[in-house]
């Protein structure tokens, strides 16, 4: 009896629609209490956007923050 149970919760899981990278991390961040996580991911996706900003016309403007 489990284990058909457990064939049809696995059937209703793979059913389901796919999550995207972010919902995943959040999820992931809510189920493990890895909140101290977040800020390092923030900050590398930050230093990230402004390497891949400095190669376009908007160099200028960036480089008058520093």
């Amino acid at each position: 009896m489990a284990q058909d149970e457990q064939k049809d919760d696995f059937a209703a899981q793979a059913s389901g629609g796919r999550s995207s990278l972010a919902s995943e991390f959040t999820d992931f961040l809510k189920e493990n209490k890895k909140w101290w996580l977040a800020p390092i991911v923030i900050a590398i996706l930050g230093l990230g956007l402004l390497v891949l900003l400095g190669g376009t016309a908007a160099a200028p403007f960036i480089y008058t923050l520093f």
